[in-house]
This record gives C-alpha cells, structure tokens and sequence, in this order.
C-alpha cells in the first residue's frame, strides 16, 4: 500500500493541482511497527548489559559466581528492573531524542536501576559491598551504552536502506516547505517527503519536483491514502486555523508530528528555550555562557579526572618522554602560546612532535596548506618526527595538557584553544567560544578533528557552549576514546 501510493505521487502532475488520492481509513503507518520491533529488541539487550554488569562486578569483588536460586533471582530482578527504569526515562523512543539527551537519560536510568537493586539484595543471600556497587554502576553504564552505540549504527543502516525512514507529508508550500523538503531528502536522517499539503495562509505551488497532495483540510484522509508515518509543519507557512487540523491529525496513533522554529542567521536555535507565559507561547534567548553552578560543577569534574589521571598515566608519560628524546634533538615538552577564557593567554603544553625551529620554517609552507581559514594543517609535514607522527595520529602529544587542567587554564572538555594569530581573524560573533575554558577534547574532536571547515569548528564550539551539562562532558569524553583509536581526521 506504502508503494504503491508513492508511485502515484511520482507520476502525478507537478504543475500545483491538488490531486485526489481517493477516501481511504487512516491506519498506522508500518514504520511504527519497525520501530515497536527495534525498541523490544533493545530491552533484550538492555537486561543483558545489566545482568553482564552485575555477573562482572561479583566476579571482581567477591571472586568465583555460585549459581545459586538467590543469585538467579537477583539477577531475573535486575533485568525486569532495568528495563522499568528505561521505560520510565523513555528510552524506547529514542527517534525523539538526540544523542546527548538519549545519553544524559541512560545514565539517570542505570543509576536509579542499580540503586533499586541494591535495594532489592538486601532481601537476598547475594553478598554486598560498597565497590560492589561502584562496579555495578560503572559496568551497567560502559554495557549499556556500547549495545547503544551498535543499535544507533544498525539505525543509520536501516535509515540509508530505507527500513527504518519516516513517510513524510510538508504542511505548507511556501519558501520554508520547500527548503525543509530538499533538506529532507537529501540529509540521511530519517525523513522521505511524499509531498505538500497547502494550507489556508499560503496556497501557492512549490517550484520543485514534489506534489501538491491535498489542503490541510484533508490531513487526517491523506495520512491515511499516503501511510504517511510523519507531518513536518512549516510554521511560517501556517495560521491558527492550520494548526488545529494538525492537532486533530496527531489523534492518529503511531504519527509523528514535527515543527520548525525559523530564526535568523545569527540567532542559532540552540540559544532559545521555549517558555509559556499566560498562554502564550514564547522563546527566551539565552546568554552563550555558563551559570555559576554549571561552572563549578564543571570545573569540580576537571579537577578530579585531571588529578586522578595524572596518577595513573605516569608510567606511559615517562616512557613517550624518553622516546621523544631519544628519537630527535630538543625538549620533550613543546610550550605554545594559545588563548583562553576571557581570551587570557597561558602557555599550552604538548610532548614535541616536530623537529626544533618548526615554526620558523612554516612561512615556507604555507602553500601547502590544506586548512581551512586561519587554521595551518598538512597531511605530510615534514617537520614531524618519526615519534611524533605516530603520537599525533592518536592524539598521545596532548597528554601533557591534564597539567594545563589541573592549573585551571584548560578543561578536560570545550573548545578548540586558538592562536593568538587565529583569534585577530575572527569575527565578532566567533568571540563568544572564549565564556569558557578552552579543553583537550571537544564537539570539534568527536566530529571529525582537521576534516573540518574553520566556521564548522566555532560553530560546534558555540553550540557545546550554548548546550552544557555535566552529562555532555561525559558523552563527548565516551565519544573521544573510540574516535582517537580510529585515528579519523588526525594529522
């Protein structure tokens, strides 16, 4: 029925008639019953990751599992339990929801599930500790987020085979309808516009290939003709009269309702926060900045990784240390002028990678420079050094910077900290990347490192900025290890 009604629209004429599909009953579109599939197979693996966890942190703490009928039933409780946590933090609609919130709720999730089966063993023989606990957490996080990882690659794979992709009908065909169709269509994203329906305050035909299906009146007829499983609005292309056949639309089970917020160019969307006052609908526009709680917040977290992984890390730096002498001439610490919050200047260290007076040759090749803006990079520097390719692939020079953290001059995670060269080139609005710490890894790591635009990396930053929160940092830092592995975009 899908299939056959898109072929209809495609060989339908393009010149503006509405075109009548005939009367057919709105049913749920068979997108929603892939979904309902996807999301029963993800509960599977969310009580196995839990029960892998609880299996793992025994065995660390108390040694050999015993099989015993208590033990299985804990475990029994852990799965019903992990899964009720997840459904409570809606975590089986995660089309909803964008990674970083997927994210923040998976950790409230497992937290609120091994504390209820804390709870819950004391009722049993299983044996309890406080690092039993820590262990509990800490490997139901790292299970539970990894079987995420695998399911959002199988999601992008059924999106780009079409599986797991949205039928979507454009209310509106003005100038707004016809960008968010081309956006659609060519952004593997999970949305494939049928075509548009007119509506009340703009009526005109679209100028691209996709029809004009019906008016606004008939949206719940042509949800139903088309097995449409998605209405995208176009807000400047609807009045109130339009918006209520949209909310008699949304009675459809298993519909899915989406509506732009069109700002200008320099008002980004992830600077405003919808807010209602006496009944009406309002956006506040936020300052790019973090509160004082946020700050302290973040800068506590800085602190204590930094510190503890100082510690740890030691053994490795001395030994990168000695390979960095050993292979060429100069120090082992490269020390570099970067800006930083409230554009302070302070000294960025980095094991060196180059041979010495590096910068003096840069004048002479800067020809073959593959950055873009004010930024210098070269897939095949000949200043590198043996050592310091291979460091620089997996990102090992910058180990030195958790001293840069503990000092308070940088953070485990914000933006990328510039040149002061770098900054005289910036424009007004790229200034406001420095109301925060400039950090090791950030948005511009995870997303691609040197493969990306100069414009790119700012905007990333204003948009880490713009969208903090202590569970970002910690998704961006899980993000950052699988990435420096790969080695994607590091030169």
């Amino acid at each position: 029925m899908a299939q056959r009604a898109v072929e209809v629209i495609r060989t339908s004429p393009t010149n503006g008639a509405v075109i009548s599909l005939g009367q057919a009953p709105a049913v749920a579109p068979a997108v929603t019953w892939q979904h309902q599939v996807l999301y029963r197979w993800m509960a599977v693996t969310d009580s196995l990751s839990i029960v892998a966890a609880l299996l793992v942190a025994h065995l660390l703490r108390f040694g050999a599992v015993r099989p015993t009928g208590g033990f299985l039933l804990v475990l029994l409780m852990a799965s019903v339990v992990a899964v009720a946590c997840h459904l409570g933090c809606h975590l089986y609609r995660t089309h909803q929801y964008s990674s970083v919130e997927e994210f923040r709720r998976i950790i409230l999730s497992v937290t609120i599930a091994v504390m209820a089966i804390v709870v819950l063993s004391f009722w049993s023989p299983v044996p309890s500790s406080r690092l039993w606990i820590g262990y509990s957490w800490f490997f139901a996080l790292l299970f539970t987020g990894a079987s995420r990882r695998w399911w959002h690659h199988r999601i992008r794979h059924g999106r780009v085979s079409g599986r797991l992709t949205f039928d979507t009908l454009i209310v509106g065909t003005n100038w707004e309808a016809r960008s968010l169709a081309d956006l659609l269509a060519t952004s593997k994203v999970g949305y494939r516009p049928l075509g548009y329906v007119s509506t009340r305050a703009h009526n005109a035909a679209p100028l691209d290939g996709l029809p004009v299906l019906g008016g606004i009146g008939g949206l719940r007829q042509l949800i139903g003709q088309t097995r449409a499983s998605c209405v995208f609005v176009a807000s400047t292309a609807v009045d109130a009269e339009d918006v209520k056949q949209v909310l008699k639309a949304r009675r459809l089970d298993g519909v899915e309702i989406r509506v732009t917020a069109n700002f200008p160019g320099a008002l980004p969307a992830t600077r405003v926060t919808p807010q209602s006052i006496a009944g009406l609908m309002a956006l506040s526009v936020n300052a790019v900045r973090l509160t004082r709680a946020q700050a302290i917040a973040k800068r506590t977290f800085d602190v204590a990784v930094s510190g503890v992984g100082l510690v740890l890390i030691a053994p490795l730096l001395a030994v990168i240390a000695v390979a960095v002498r050993l292979d060429s001439a100069g120090p082992v610490l490269f020390r570099q002028e970067r800006v930083g919050l409230h554009r302070r200047r302070f000294r960025l260290l980095k094991f060196r990678t180059m041979v010495v007076g590096a910068e003096a040759m840069l004048a002479d090749l800067v020809v073959h420079n593959e950055a873009d803006g004010p930024l210098f990079k070269m897939r095949n520097d000949p200043r590198v050094t043996r050592v310091g390719r291979c460091l620089r692939r997996y990102s090992l020079d910058e180990l030195p910077q958790l001293w840069n953290v503990l000092m308070g001059e940088m953070s485990l995670v914000g933006p990328r900290p510039p040149l002061p060269k770098e900054v005289e080139a910036f424009e007004d609005w790229q200034l406001d990347r420095f109301e925060v710490r400039p950090g090791i890894t950030g948005l511009w790591q995870v997303s691609g490192r040197s493969e990306l635009l100069f414009d790119e990396y700012v905007r990333l930053d204003l948009f880490y900025i713009e969208n903090w929160s202590l569970a970002y940092d910690l998704f961006i830092v899980a993000k950052t290890i699988p990435m420096l592995l790969a080695a994607r975009g590091a030169y």
